[in-house]
């Protein structure tokens, strides 16, 4: 089949020759194994020889088995595993100039001038430097009769490519780096285990984290479990700041809750640079206030456990990328690290990112600390001005008097995450001085009148929640519009806000359709995308879709265990998402799946056969299991039934089957991090622009809002979060199957593929160019990191 001629494909890109070495440096992270098989299977599949370079550097300096050649089983296994089994190693002798020379000659003795470096900000500058000194190392180790002449000149260049791997996210450049995510996994099951045992005994606790000098872990914790207080060192608290948060507790507990929770970064300072210790807040809160307080200090947990499917995808598709980038890469390219902006792989130049890096430190140093933010990254600034506006309620003296009335709802099926939205909407609406009211169970609530107005407490404690606290239901609006209409003119709602799957965006348009009938629903309206299928046109993720891939992994990790030490063995597992087949994709590159079956790429007989054959194939080698995927309404006929049986009867001899359902588990359980996070943020930008459209829209005493940019649905595209009006998604829309006409996932296929030694094609349209960091900034609306 002709591929189109406005894409490009990797064929054209051919590692035959190349010799790539991959190491992983410095501290180990959640999520380097998966980009260490990426970087294996992808060279391999190019042609390419591939070496693993155990325990870092220090392997790299010392040469003998600590350089080995990779082959594909060599990574098998290893996508579940924490750490990094290559090991890693922080190595003295690399800093001099002898062990750089060392390593020279180990890399040429083996024809490596292709590097993959995963680690942090001194692992990559590390190898900078040794690009660098390349030719002066191999002209030195010429004259040392080492190497020839011929040698030297056929391995004049040394080119590297980053990723970077670590659980601080203190790198600038990159949204996200890899164990991040898994960190901030092991911080939330804590927090979520002691806040039981804190409010058993009204207590306080004191959590500190990790993170050196950055406050990534500590700011996103604190946001996605609601905490009281969070001590991060880019903006230490003000003077006084002790007297504050001990009235902050107090009214708490005044208010009957029976817990708090105070999060300090290791690194945090106060504005004199003078450290400020979990031991030091723990003291503090006793001595002022007598609190039972206790603190737990959470150290090498963060580091450890399986990765997070966020993790695994994001190391997945950063390998890849890092392949594609050496493959491209000439004697004049620099080094680069490969990022993620938005959701979008990109490259950046690697001297770049480490001196912003640098800069971030210097201006805390100097106590810039507003300039150290800023440095950090969009996403970082939006994560400390969105807890700051949750946490810190005003005054009732100094809120804004909007007179405005703004309703908020859930719609559809329950997804992961719904609370926290709920609780951002309500708190940032308060704060912008509007009443606001929740309606219990969707569309069906509004017409019976199931409406209250809520307050700021009332929404505490709900960001951990899974499930909907509001009730959800699927009923559409269509059959009720003049009793909701009656309700809305009852209870003078000025605005809407509606947190829902599929069902909420079909709510939205036929609200929309009868304006010209009811003015009472001429008011702004805005729709955020929640649902585990992540099936609404308009965004790239929805609220909820990282908890249940998170359950599909954890799942099929489960799954395959318990296959360990048996005869070859294959697992069908079916998955949720209506006709979308994001969950069975995306859920079969995080478990390492060697086929995912769905809706929007049409298979039949003989692809089943092609793939049973594939595996027996990889069966007869030494994979003793293997996974299969299929979404829940891939194929009427080829039913998960169907493929277990054809499995089972085609394998006979070499493999056994089983199968499982997974069903409505992928919908329940606390949300993941992620989407705690993603819940909050989206809203609080929802609510804003509601806001915005409020005064607008105001005139002659009364809200009229009728145009088309009115209705809008607030959604992830690529780098940036963009409002959308829903008329103008109708046409990206097949609302027979209720799936976006094009998704972005579809790209993510092929890797899938690849990974699973299947032979493919895989668009790489959007890579190869290289960036600088000033440009990688989201420009309409800050984006959140995403899969």
């Amino acid at each position: 089949m002709a591929q189109p001629d406005n894409k490009k494909f990797f064929e054209n890109l051919t590692g035959a020759g190349k010799a790539i070495a991959v190491l992983t440096s410095g501290g180990d992270a959640q999520g380097m194994n998966a980009a260490v098989r990426a970087v294996v299977r992808m060279g391999i599949y190019v042609g390419a020889k591939v070496y693993f370079v155990h325990e870092g550097y220090q392997g790299m300096v010392d040469g003998g088995d600590n350089i080995k050649e990779a082959n594909w089983e060599s990574v098998s296994s290893m996508l579940q595993v924490g750490g990094t089994v290559i090991g890693s190693a922080r190595c003295k002798d690399f800093r001099t100039h002898e062990g750089r020379l060392k390593a020279a000659h180990n890399l040429v003795k083996r024809g490596i001038t292709n590097l993959c470096v995963i680690g942090g900000d001194g692992s990559l500058t590390g190898a900078n430097l040794f690009r660098e000194e390349w030719s002066g190392l191999l002209a030195e180790l010429v004259q040392q009769d080492l190497i020839d002449e011929e040698a030297a000149q056929k391995y004049s260049a040394l080119h590297i490519v980053g990723m970077v791997g670590s659980i601080d996210n203190d790198f600038c450049g990159t949204d996200m780096t890899i164990g991040t995510d898994s960190a901030l996994h092991r911080i939330i099951e804590v927090v979520d285990a002691i806040m039981t045992t804190a409010q058993s005994h009204q207590r306080t606790f004191v959590l500190e984290v990790m993170g050196r000098h950055c406050g990534y872990l500590a700011l996103v914790s604190a946001l996605a479990c609601g905490a009281d207080w969070v001590l991060i060192p880019e903006m230490p608290p003000e003077d006084g700041w002790e007297e504050k948060m001990c009235q902050k507790l107090s009214a708490k507990r005044a208010g009957m809750k029976r817990l708090n929770i105070i999060i300090v970064a290791e690194g945090a300072i106060d504005r004199n640079n003078q450290p400020i210790t979990s031991e030091h807040v723990k003291n503090l809160v006793v001595r002022c206030l007598g609190f039972d307080t206790r603190v737990t200090i959470l150290g090498h947990v963060q580091r450890g456990g399986t990765p997070s499917a966020f993790d695994r995808i994001l190391a997945s598709r950063m390998g890849v990328e890092a392949v594609l980038a050496l493959l491209e890469t000439t004697a004049n390219t620099p080094a680069c690290v490969v990022s993620l902006c938005g959701n979008q792989s990109v490259r950046l130049p690697l001297m770049e990112c480490v001196q912003m890096t640098q800069q971030v430190q210097k201006a805390m140093d100097e106590k810039k600390f507003e300039e150290a933010v800023r440095l950090r990254g969009r996403s970082f600034e939006n994560n400390l001005r969105t807890y700051k506006l949750l946490a810190h309620r005003k005054p009732e003296s100094e809120l804004p008097q909007s007179n405005y009335n703004v309703a908020v709802l859930n719609v559809g099926a329950p997804a992961a995450g719904m609370n926290a939205a709920v609780r951002s909407a309500v708190r940032v609406g308060i704060s912008e001085g509007h009443k606001m009211f929740a309606v219990s169970d969707g569309f069906e609530g509004f017409y019976k009148g199931q409406i209250k107005e809520v307050k700021w407490a009332d929404v505490g404690g709900w960001t951990g929640q899974g499930g909907s606290l509001l009730g959800t239901k699927r009923t559409l609006p269509a059959k009720y519009i003049e009793k909701i209409a009656e309700q809305m003119r009852k209870y003078n709602i000025n605005a809407l806000l509606v947190i829902g799957g599929f069902e909420a965006y079909l709510g939205i348009m036929e609200l929309l359709a009868a304006r010209g009938i009811y003015e009472e629903l001429c008011v702004p309206m805005v729709m955020v995308p929640a649902t585990v299928s992540n099936n609404v046109p308009g965004s790239d993720l929805s609220i909820g879709a990282d908890t249940a891939l998170n359950a599909i992994t954890d799942t099929c990790d489960r799954i395959k265990q318990s296959a360990s030490g048996t005869k070859h063995r294959v697992f069908i597992i079916e998955t949720m998402g209506g006709y979308c087949g994001y969950l069975a994709s995306v859920g079969g590159l995080a478990a390492g799946a060697d086929a995912a079956y769905i809706y929007e790429e049409p298979f039949d007989i003989r692809d089943l056969q092609s793939n049973v054959e594939h595996l027996t194939e990889k069966m007869k080698t030494s994979i003793q299991r293997g996974l299969i995927l299929r979404n829940e309404n891939s194929n009427e006929n080829y039913t998960t039934d169907f493929i277990y049986q054809l499995y089972s009867e085609e394998g006979r001899g070499v493999f056994d089957c089983r199968k499982n359902v997974l069903g409505h588990m992928q919908q329940g359980g606390a949300p993941s991090p992620f989407d705690r996070n993603f819940g909050t943020k989206i809203a609080a930008k929802a609510m804003q622009w509601i806001t915005k459209k409020l005064n607008e829209s105001y005139r002659q005493g009364r809200v009229f809002a009728n145009t088309e940019d009115s209705a809008c649905l607030l959604g992830m595209r690529r780098r940036a979060m963009v409002f959308q009006p829903v008329v103008q998604l109708k046409d990206e829309t097949d609302f027979v199957h209720r799936i976006p006409k094009e998704q972005w996932w579809l790209k993510l296929r092929p890797l899938m593929k690849i990974l699973a030694k299947y032979k493919t094609s895989y668009d790489v349209s959007d890579s190869g160019q290289l960036e600088h960091v000033a440009l990688n900034q989201p420009r309409e609306f800050e984006a959140t990191a995403a899969i």
